[in-house]
């Protein structure tokens, strides 16, 4: 049995021969388009569920997954290399009750926010299946625009930080043989975007991952376990730990306000619309249950390995676990291995929008080993990963990436756009008191969101300023 199987078996009544039946109906209503279908479009239109429901233009699978698949979508991305570094990124920072009272309010607010969006996927009657289509169907062609791009940005900078893990990871294990300085950060990083952009070209599409979503929990089990058990050994051995949260109260303000565009950062993609394009009907429900999934069992690891790693290193911890931890070498690099494969599959999914977008756009469907279509595929996201690959190198300053990618592109797409797209559209559906708290949440998030990217802004400054580009730190 796959692990696409798997998850098949898993979801609660499959429905396949209610599927086949709407297809035939669809068929008998529409035989032309059906017939000069491709077979992406057949297993798009097979998986929508109600006919009565229009369905976006796409070349890549829709509607093809269950709910328990998504899920693992999701936990993929919250437990990605990334909690390496939440140690250092958000407690650090804010200290221990800023710390665990932050990520506990963050978990709930950002469940809410999600919750929202996925109750607008089939809204008006069309399955809204990118950010930017649910965006400009409430509010117009303009919004359309501006979406997408704070999507893009959004979307760019979190793949530039999995790129920047993959090399920091990949460094750390040549420093853990070789330590001679002569393999740098920008030539690992290098290395890890080559790697990247091998597997963006084998995998055609989200739903494509399957059973290497199993591969990535594994590496996700792995790293984050080296990680405890390290950390837990170093701790009970340490002398008392000190957990203040240092510097001057100017510089304790800016760094407080950029721990809490990381809070925002580690639970949300900024891409829900596109992942939950990809479940079965009833596409909300399913999406619900994902979610659910996500923001309970799906946290656990995250909580785990951020606290225990503040426990053991307080204020000293690296923005990067595994390079504060003690132990054996061939467990270390496993560790490592495991975080730089894990980030490639990380990035995969959270680059796929853009895949879409270009495969869309140029037409690229059918066979995904057809010669023209792997042509493409080489050509396009090559070069999207170049140029991701060569910023990251240019500036590898991963917890600055954080907090600026959750001060200008997490906080409006996740809470902003959220709350406000929400009380358009059931605008008169809500009570008064609905009304004003979907405002309030529009107003706050959008201070924090200003306050944010000032104080994002700056911390790259000053790094700007210690380091060279293509610094080798």
């Amino acid at each position: 049995m796959t692990f696409s199987r798997f998850f098949h078996v898993v979801e609660e009544g499959g429905g396949g021969e209610e599927e086949e039946e709407r297809l035939l109906a669809a068929e008998r209503q529409e035989p032309f388009a059906v017939e000069n279908m491709t077979a992406t479009e057949a297993n798009n239109r097979k998986g929508s569920g109600d006919v009565g429901v229009e369905i976006p233009d796409t070349a890549h699978q829709i509607s093809s997954d269950s709910w328990f698949q998504v899920a693992f979508v999701l936990t993929t991305g919250i437990n990605s290399a990334y909690v390496l570094g939440y140690s250092g990124t958000v407690m650090v920072p804010l200290g221990w009750i800023g710390g665990v009272v932050g990520l506990i309010i963050a978990t709930a607010i950002s469940l809410y926010a999600n919750s929202l969006v996925a109750k607008l996927h089939e809204f008006g009657g069309r399955r809204h299946i990118r950010y930017r289509d649910l965006a400009g169907f409430i509010y117009g062609r303009k919004a359309y625009h501006l979406t997408w791009g704070l999507q893009y940005v959004n979307l760019f900078m979190i793949n530039c930080g999995f790129i920047i893990l993959a090399g920091s990871a990949l460094k750390a294990v040549y420093v853990l043989f070789r330590d001679d300085h002569v393999i740098k950060l920008p030539h690992c990083i290098a290395i890890a975007g080559l790697i990247c952009a091998v597997f963006a070209i084998g995998i055609p599409h989200l739903s494509a991952l399957g059973t290497w979503l199993a591969v990535s929990t594994i590496l996700s089990l792995i790293y984050i376990i080296v990680a405890i058990v390290l950390s837990v050994r170093d701790g009970v051995k340490a002398p008392p730990r000190d957990y203040e949260i240092q510097g001057s109260s100017l510089s304790k303000l800016f760094t407080i306000t950029g721990a809490a565009a990381n809070l925002v950062f580690a639970f949300n993609t900024g891409m829900l619309p596109e992942i939950q394009a990809t479940v079965r009907q009833p596409v909300v429900k399913n999406m619900m249950k994902a979610l659910y999934f996500q923001f309970t069992a799906g946290v656990l690891p995250m909580y785990a390995v951020t606290f225990i790693g503040y426990w053991a290193y307080g204020s000293s911890t690296s923005t990067y676990l595994l390079n504060s931890v003690n132990g054996p070498l061939w467990v270390k690099a496993l560790a490592n291995v495991s975080a730089i494969l894990q980030s490639v599959i990380s990035l995969h999914i959270f680059a796929s929008p853009t895949y879409e977008y270009m495969d869309t756009k140029f037409g690229v469907k059918g066979n995904p080993l057809a010669l023209k279509n792997l042509t493409f595929r080489i050509m396009a996201r090559g070069g999207y990963i170049a140029v991701s690959t060569l910023v990251s190198a240019l500036l590898p300053f991963l917890g600055d990436f954080m907090s600026l990618t959750g001060a200008v592109s997490t906080f409006p797409l996740t809470f902003i756009l959220a709350n406000h797209m929400y009380y358009k559209a059931m605008d008169n559906k809500l009570n008064p008191m609905q009304k004003l708290w979907h405002w309030l949440n529009v107003v706050v998030f959008s201070l924090m969101s200003l306050a944010a990217a000032i104080a994002a802004v700056r911390l790259i400054v000053l790094d700007s300023k210690n380091f060279h580009v293509f610094a080798d730190l």
